[in-house]
C-alpha cells in the first residue's frame, strides 16, 4: 500500500528537503523503516539509540489521531493514508 509521510522542516535536511516522502507500508512501524532505509541519516533523529524505539520528542499521527491512541508502531494504514511527524517543541517564557 502506497503512504505519504509528511516530513516537518526541522527534518527535511535529511530527506533531501522533501516535505512528503511515498513509501510502500501496511503499519506505520513499516512505513517508518522504508523512510529510514531511504534516508538513513533520519533514523537517529527518529529512533532512540540500542533500537529501543520512537524518540519520545517524536509524535506520529495517522490522520488526525496519535499512534499511542491507537495501535503504536503496529498501527495499520489505508491505502493512500498520511502519516504526519510532529516532534515536540519546547520553549517560552521561564
Amino acid at each position: 500500500m502506497a503512504v505519504t509521510i509528511q516530513i516537518p522542516t526541522a527534518l527535511r535536511n535529511f530527506t533531501d528537503r522533501q516535505g512528503d516522502v511515498s513509501v510502500e507500508a501496511a503499519t506505520v512501524g513499516a512505513a517508518l523503516t522504508a523512510l529510514v532505509q531511504a534516508y538513513p541519516d533520519l533514523k537517529q533523529h527518529l529512533y532512540q539509540d540500542g533500537g529501543g524505539g520512537l524518540r519520545s520528542f517524536i509524535n506520529v499521527f495517522v490522520g488526525e489521531t496519535n499512534i499511542k491512541k491507537l495501535k503504536g508502531l503496529d498501527t495499520p494504514l489505508p491505502d493512500g493514508g498520511t502519516i504526519m511527524l510532529v516532534p515536540a517543541i519546547a520553549g517560552g517564557l521561564c
